[in-house]
């Protein structure tokens, strides 16, 4: 059974940067897991860093079917969005993009 990987890069202002990575390890991630969908999770900063003004990570959660993935997207996802859009405002862009283990 192939593993699906969510995988949403953030690119977040210097100055909140440490605040919102502790936020991310000590919300977001329990949020998520408290799911019970994904099967684990990892946190990134990207080394190849262009100079945007903020610093990039990414933000991996793991699944083990599609229907896990978007059970996921349509009970939890926008929640989380929406808290952590709540505390940390125009401070940070994300996009994200799906992957499938082969």
């Amino acid at each position: 059974m192939a593993m699906i990987l969510y995988n949403t890069t953030y690119s977040v202002a210097t100055e909140v940067a440490d605040d919102w990575l502790r936020w991310m390890k000590r919300f977001f991630i329990s949020a998520a897991e408290a799911t019970e969908l994904p099967v684990s999770h990892k946190i990134l900063r990207l080394l190849t860093e262009l100079d945007n003004g903020g610093i990039t990570y990414s933000f991996q959660l793991n699944f083990e079917t599609m229907r896990d993935y978007i059970t996921y997207q349509e009970l939890h996802a926008d929640a989380l969005r929406q808290r952590m859009q709540h505390r940390f405002g125009n401070q940070f862009l994300s996009f994200d993009t799906l992957l499938e283990e082969v």
